[in-house]
């Protein structure tokens, strides 16, 4: 029998990792740092292994990489990461590209080798804890995956579903026919080189194997939040039961423009990746003629949704094109990595977006997962910097005001190539002008107190309101424009002497440099 001192120690280590377990609200604050395990860090530390990115093979990294880099991500100031399913995965190189992503899965029960061992995840999540940062781990609970076509499937080498009444019957999913939720919940993903089984979560035996893995998922890796995969070809009624279970914030994906439709899905998990957003984001921001109107058309409709400080607001990730891709244009990238941090939602940003990673070879997948050791982890990129004073903006904002995340956005002015809006006491100025744009002012109703001061916290400059609270903008080489009350700054590391010292030296050294 098990001393009393033991017990007790088993108890207090069951408690602290209870207590990791995050809710939406202790998300709201957070930002988070999308990783691709096998293109983030490797092992060795190399900088200079090659990855093939149109091969689609496993390139080597790893989650000891991963514990090695979070300097390179926290000093951003990220305080969450992302980080692909840890799940064992289809083995062998198919015309379809390895499993190195992680969602290929063939066995729940047992970590992927390619990335270490089980006991690498918990000392990621132990490093990432130590210091204040969140771990959000990515899951399929929608299906399995095969090499060769759907009707060789052998469903005995998958683990622990194994055997073929665990999954439907093979049928093609259409995407194209939303509105048939039937068949978008049962019907296969992939293709016939790699097809994907797909479970049968609405069955008991399927959904309670399920709910009791999540539960040992979540403790046994101190898991504080979870990115769902899949989740609007899983039927709707799984969710509860997991979401119970699992115990965290849960943000899922739901790849659909609708507002509506994406935002139903908070019905059944907390937080969902804004493509609603995301499509007037990208229209607006890659063309200098892009939809201004169409975007803050938006920050309007999405009001609607039942939380929208529990959305996943992004401009890049694994599955969509690299920005630069679509314009290589700085200032641009800039003004859409504002938009993306700035407005509703907890911000997620893929890695290689602060390296302004173009996806060379086709900008969308596979060729948007390069391997970011080849950048050097270079923390004198222009958009490393630009994301840190937004993190530092932002976090500035949440620390002045305890309603900053739930207060929604606004626009409060727009024109065919500017946009101006307003969370908290933050007012954001975007433009699609690009670099080449002249310089000009906007005069912006800023709902600001006549007199009063604020800070561009991308500059640091200064400015006053007029006698009506109108806030001059001063737009030069298409830059987005952040500002904030200065006396609210008091106590913040944002725009102090310190700071602009230090930005100071920076502009020097580059300028040298170039």
């Amino acid at each position: 029998m098990p001393s009393l001192s033991i017990l007790s120690t088993l108890l207090s280590l069951a408690l602290s990792r209870t207590a990791l377990a995050a809710s939406g609200a202790d998300w709201r604050s957070r930002t988070i740092y999308q990783i691709v395990t096998d293109r983030f860090a490797r092992t060795d530390g190399s900088t200079t292994a090659a990855c093939d990115t149109g091969t689609g093979d496993y390139c080597g990294g790893s989650w000891q990489g991963i514990i090695d880099q979070l300097d390179y991500v926290q000093n951003m100031g990220f305080d969450a990461i992302w980080i692909s399913p840890v799940t064992q995965q289809l083995d062998g190189l198919t015309a379809d590209g390895a499993a190195y992503h992680g969602y290929w899965q063939t066995n729940i029960d047992a970590v992927n080798q390619h990335f270490g061992s089980a006991s690498d995840i918990q000392n990621l999540a132990a490093e990432l804890h130590s210091r204040n940062m969140y771990f959000m781990v990515d899951i399929v609970v929608n299906h399995y995956a095969w090499s060769g076509a759907p009707d060789t499937v052998d469903y005995s080498t998958f683990g622990p579903f194994n055997n073929q009444n665990y999954f439907h019957s093979y049928c093609a999913i259409d995407f194209n026919d939303i509105s048939n939720t039937t068949q978008i919940e049962q019907c296969w993903m992939g293709d016939t080189i790699v097809p994907l089984p797909d479970l049968k979560t609405e069955v008991q035996n399927v959904s309670s194997v399920w709910n009791s893995w999540i539960g040992d998922l979540v403790s046994n890796y101190s898991i504080d939040g979870l990115r769902i995969d899949s989740l609007m070809e899983v039927n709707t009624g799984f969710w509860s039961g997991f979401q119970q279970n699992a115990g965290v914030y849960s943000l899922g994906e739901v790849y659909n423009g609708d507002s509506t439709f994406v935002c139903g899905y908070q019905d059944y998990v907390p937080g969902v990746f804004n493509y609603a957003m995301y499509f007037p984001m990208i229209a607006a921001f890659q063309s200098t003629t892009g939809s201004i109107g169409d975007l803050a058309n938006m920050i309007d409709t999405i009001k609607s949704c039942p939380d929208t400080s529990m959305l996943g607001t992004f401009s890049e990730n694994h599955d969509q094109p690299r920005f630069a891709s679509l314009n290589s244009d700085m200032s641009l990238a800039k003004n859409i990595i504002a938009f993306t941090m700035l407005t509703d939602g907890i911000p997620v940003i893929y890695q290689g977006q602060e390296q302004h990673f173009v996806g060379t070879g086709g900008g969308s997948t596979p060729y948007n997962r390069e391997a970011l050791w080849l950048s050097g982890y270079n923390t004198e990129a222009e958009l490393y910097t630009h994301v840190t004073q937004l993190n530092a903006a932002r976090h500035a904002a949440i620390n002045a005001d305890d309603t900053y995340t739930t207060t929604q956005n606004s626009h409060i002015y727009y024109d065919y190539t500017n946009l101006a809006m307003r969370k908290g006491d933050m007012v954001t100025v975007v433009t699609n002008v690009g670099s080449t744009g002249s310089n000009y002012t906007l005069d912006i109703p800023s709902g600001y107190a006549a007199n009063t001061g604020v800070t561009e916290l991308l500059t640091c400059d200064t400015l006053t309101t007029s006698s009506n609270g109108t806030l001059t903008v001063p737009i030069s080489a298409g830059l987005p424009r952040v500002y904030y009350p200065t006396a609210s700054l008091s106590g913040s590391d944002v725009c102090t002497s310190s700071s602009k010292k230090l930005k100071r030296s920076r502009h020097f050294r580059l300028a040298a440099e170039s």
